[in-house]
Parts: structure tokens; C-alpha cells; sequence
């Protein structure tokens, strides 16, 4: 069985001017990769596109695996990075708000390179499965439930966990599926409108009584 392939940095960039380096490094990985794809992307070709020699570049990663795995921990971390700052503010606004602000975040979270993550999640599962990506809906699921849990007076369902777990998958699903197949749905309001929707009428969402804000 041949042994699998480092996935790991090999040092950690303290100083200014290697920090650069292994900046240009990932940089060019996410473009070659968006160019080449996995298969044809080497270190050689990611080297000479980040400007730097494949000595240079083995001196920080040991293998194109540590590279693409570094490149999809930062993709990974930016989209969390809006799923939080997103959903924490969400959380007091009534269900029509927050639903449409979940199902924006989820889409800007996909969105922030969507080239990319669909290399990511197409091609290169074997660097080390997708448990990475994954910790996105996971963090959303979370989110949402506690949402959920917070409003449940106005909700139509009853297993919170269940309707947690359908909503995100529902968006995750749609939002992933434009960024494949349809990736001008991602700057489209209407999709958002849509999307929105079905979250909305699933839960059987009920506006709270002498709340006008919510009914309009």
C-alpha cells in the first residue's frame, strides 16, 4: 500500500519575509489549482507561479497534498469567518430576517472563492476527505438550532434538531448547487428570495401576536 502523502507544513513561518513566501506559495496553489485543476498542478508549476524555486517551496511544505490542504484550512476559516459574524447578529431579528440572513451568509460563504471551492469539494476530497469543508454547515447547524430554540414559540415544527439539520442541508444544498452549475445565481436577489422562502414555509413560521413588523 503506498504511503499517503504529508498534508502537513513542514515549518511554520515566523519571520516577515518568509511569511511572504509561504503567502505567494498558497496564492499561487489556489490559482494553479483553479487553472489546472488537481491532477495537473505540481509543486514545480506552483512554485514558478508563486516566483519562487520548488527548494524554496519544499523548505515549507513537503508535498503538494501540504499545500492544497493549507489552501483549504484558509478557504475553510474565511467562510466560517461569515457564517459567525453573520449568524451572531441574526440571532434576535425575527425568523423572516434571519432566515433571509442565513441563506446570504451561506451564499457569501460559498461565494468568497467559488472557483476555488468547487476544485475543492469536486476534485480533491483524497488529500484528506472533506471534513474541513463540512465544518462550515456544522458551525451553521449550530447556529440555527439555537435560533431555532430561542423562537420556537413561532414555529410551526416541533423537533428542533431535525429542522435545524433540514434547513441548513436544504441551503447548503441549493447554495452549492448554483456555485457548481449555476454561479450567476449567486449575485442574483431573487435566488435569495427563493430560498428564503422555503426555509420560511417549512417551519410554519407564525408571526407573534401584535407584532406588525413580523407580519408585513
Amino acid at each position: 500500500m503506498p504511503r499517503a502523502a504529508a498534508t502537513k507544513a513542514r515549518k511554520q513561518a515566523t519571520q516577515e519575509r518568509s511569511r511572504a513566501t509561504v503567502e505567494a506559495l498558497l496564492a499561487a496553489t489556489a490559482r494553479v489549482l483553479v487553472r489546472e485543476g488537481y491532477d495537473r498542478a505540481s509543486t514545480n508549476k506552483i512554485a514558478a507561479a508563486a516566483g519562487v524555486s520548488v527548494g524554496s517551496l519544499y523548505q515549507y511544505f513537503p508535498s503538494k497534498e501540504a499545500l492544497v490542504a493549507a489552501v483549504q484550512d484558509r478557504h475553510v476559516e474565511h467562510m466560517l469567518s461569515e457564517v459567525r459574524a453573520t449568524m451572531t447578529q441574526a440571532v434576535h431579528r425575527p425568523l423572516p430576517e434571519a432566515a433571509r440572513e442565513l441563506v446570504r451568509v451561506m451564499i457569501a460563504a460559498h461565494a468568497v472563492s467559488p472557483k476555488l471551492h468547487r476544485v475543492l469539494v469536486e476534485q480533491i476530497p483524497r488529500v484528506r476527505g472533506l471534513a474541513q469543508i463540512e465544518r462550515v454547515g456544522e458551525e451553521a447547524l449550530s447556529m440555527t438550532r439555537v435560533y431555532l430554540g430561542a423562537h420556537a414559540s413561532s414555529l410551526a415544527v416541533e423537533d428542533l434538531e431535525m429542522a435545524a439539520f433540514i434547513v441548513v442541508t436544504c441551503v447548503e444544498a441549493l447554495t452549492h448547487a448554483a456555485v457548481l452549475y449555476r454561479p450567476a445565481l449567486l449575485g442574483d436577489e431573487s435566488f435569495v428570495d427563493e430560498v428564503t422562502a422555503v426555509v420560511i414555509r417549512y417551519l410554519g413560521y407564525r408571526a407573534p401576536e401584535g407584532d406588525a413588523r413580523e407580519r408585513t
